[in-house]
């Protein structure tokens, strides 16, 4: 049981302080590292019972335990409360929070209706400028949704301006898959006309769409065009996998997620079911460390981080205790309207609740030793190569640095982040080299640290907070050149290593010789993640840089590819993409291609 006589002085100090007001509370540790961020109805009251005598759950006690320090925020309401934790929450990750650490931002298909002529895309930012049909998930492919509705309604997806001035028809025109409004070859009330369609077809009315790509299907097979004709046939069967997913018992105006939660006390599961238009878009599983908050707070923070960046549905269906007005009002502030929440007894809303409880139920018993193996991969790992290194600290947040270049041309940087070690690749960061001539990498490095370590101690730490240990794909000769721009720019309270790929040996700033760590410690292979990671994001930045992959350009750089093999070509496999994945053969079969011609294209492709 917790001793009152442990708690810190400067703590007991603070308790007296607090006053009676909503607000955010941040426990920090020995180290002055944020382990704990809450919000509070009133600051005084939440922030005391952590320290009353009382049993307290493990997670609790041991967090308790661990506080050597706090800080509070005050805001006006209990909502600016809950805004500010989820944001807190992000920036510090603390340790006994639950986090949402792999939430995967999922696409959807958005109609562009304040546009003159809208248009079609795939999207996985909301912004409240157009109307938008998803989350795609369980192998339904936005990219094929899109395709369709451009190839059946002939609805644009090209971002051209459309001008008073008519232009000439694109490719996409010839291909019929758009009716060129750009041309001013539809007026504005047909091509209306078409969007509602489209925008009903996303809603979930497939039949229409489904029956005309089968009448087209069967026209191509009668003509011997079986290629084209098996390709629609696979939009055929997405289209009716679609359609398959329905909830017959769901209204169809009805959007809501079902949310069910289950725990050993150690480790947590929360499960999703999406569905959208009565349409059941597909299921999600998040594995967690059970946080320190009670269960209503931890489900109620955990949804705020989820629906941060993703529009909230109309009704949330759940079991849990959960403060339901409070979420409500941070709705209503988010998107504008409240949310339903329900609790059902029966009907499907129960079902759909009793399945999405099985699956967590289900998810936690098989993940506990993949969570407990996560750990010795992440938190356990951070915490060797403080002992194996002799870190000043915990390596938090670890950056590694790369450069990557073909003989000293569009040189370019990269910065990868892992927290707590984990990938967090919303902090991943690009850097142009822009000072080095040539095939220079110890300068380049030298230029990519000066301009990160630049952000430090002013208005931009805020997105690029402090790191606790700095990782540089090299040996001594890179570990050198980056520790002179340390003693230039006067920093002394952040790690520095090196991994030399060759041995896969540590080199430090404390060691003339370099660290040998056993190759099976997960330590280790913490290093190798995190340097592969920034080699792979340098790498992949290079090649965007040099990517020919536009429609302009890509096929007329060929020799002997002119304006007909190029629209017979596009006509045949329908993007660039795919052009590039085709084997000679396929090239071959083109009209007026050839066997030779097929080979000088799959070379050219190659080469890139």
């Amino acid at each position: 049981m917790y001793n009152r006589d442990m708690v810190p002085q400067v703590v007991r100090d603070k308790l007296k302080l607090l006053p009676d007001c909503p607000g955010v509370y941040i426990m920090l540790d020995g180290e002055g590292t944020v382990i704990y961020v809450g919000k509070a109805r009133i600051l005084k009251n939440r922030v005391r019972q952590y320290f009353h005598s009382s049993e307290k759950p493990y997670k609790v006690q041991a967090m308790v335990e661990s506080i050597a320090d706090f800080s509070y925020i005050v805001v006006p309401t209990e909502v600016d409360a809950l805004a500010l934790e989820n944001t807190l929450i992000k920036k510090y990750k603390p340790k006994y929070n639950i986090l949402l650490k792999d939430d995967k931002t999922y696409p959807y298909v958005k109609v562009h209706t304040k546009e003159r002529f809208p248009r079609i895309s795939v999207t996985r930012r909301i912004v409240k400028d157009g109307k938008y049909f998803g989350p795609f998930m369980a192998g339904v492919s936005c990219k094929e949704i899109v395709e369709v509705a451009a190839s059946v309604y002939h609805i644009r997806t090209c971002g051209i301006s459309i001008s008073e001035k008519p232009q000439k028809p694109c490719l996409n025109y010839h291909l019929g898959r758009c009716d060129a409004p750009c041309a001013h070859l539809i007026s504005e009330e047909d091509y209306a006309a078409e969007v509602e369609k489209v925008l009903a077809f996303l809603g979930g009315d497939y039949e229409e769409a489904k029956d005309i790509l089968t009448e087209r299907m069967a026209k191509l097979a009668e003509a011997e065009q079986f290629e084209l004709a098996m390709e629609l046939r696979e939009r055929v069967r997405m289209i009716s996998k679609l359609g398959e997913r329905r909830i017959t018992a769901m209204p169809r105006d009805v959007d809501a997620d079902i949310w069910a939660y289950a725990s050993n006390g150690l480790y947590a599961v929360i499960s999703l079911i999406i569905t959208r238009r009565g349409i059941m878009q597909g299921s999600l599983s998040f594995s967690l460390d059970e946080g320190a908050g009670e269960r209503a707070e931890s489900l109620t923070s955990f949804l705020t981080q989820y629906y941060a960046n993703k529009p909230i549905p109309h009704e949330l269906v759940l079991e849990e205790p959960f403060d339901d007005e409070l979420f409500v009002s941070y709705c209503r502030r988010k998107e504008g309207r409240g949310v339903e929440i329900t609790r059902p007894k029966f009907g499907i809303r129960r079902e759909l609740l009793d399945l999405a409880r099985g699956n967590a139920a289900e998810y936690l018993e098989k993940s506990i030793s993949a969570v407990e193996h996560k750990d010795d991969m992440t938190v356990h790992a951070c915490e060797r190569l403080k002992t194996l290194l002799a870190l000043g600290k915990y390596p938090k947040r670890m950056e590694c640095y790369d450069i990557s270049d073909i003989s000293g041309v569009d040189k370019v940087g990269s910065m990868v982040v892992f927290t707590d070690g984990e990938a967090d690749k919303y902090q991943y960061r690009r850097f142009r080299i822009k000072t080095v001539e040539g095939a220079n990498d110890f300068a380049s490095l030298q230029e990519v640290l000066r301009r990160r370590i630049a952000k430090l101690g002013t208005d931009e730490e805020e997105r690029f907070p402090r790191p606790q240990l700095i990782v540089i794909d090299g040996g001594r000769g890179q570990l050198t050149a980056v520790c002179e721009v340390f003693r230039e720019l006067g920093v002394e309270d952040i790690d520095l290593i090196a991994l030399a790929k060759q041995e896969e040996e540590v080199y430090t700033l404390h060691a003339e010789e370099p660290v040998r760590l056993d190759r099976r410690d997960y330590s280790l292979r913490l290093l190798q993640r995190i340097r592969d990671e920034a080699h792979r994001f340098a790498i992949t930045y290079f090649r965007n840089l040099h990517s020919k992959r536009n429609l302009s350009s890509a096929l007329e750089e060929i020799e002997g590819v002119g304006k007909q093999k190029r629209l017979a070509l596009l006509a045949k496999f329908g993007t660039i993409d795919k052009i590039m994945r085709a084997s000679e053969r396929e090239l071959a079969e083109v009209e007026g291609i050839g066997p030779q011609l097929a080979g000088r294209i799959k070379r050219h492709f190659e080469e890139l």
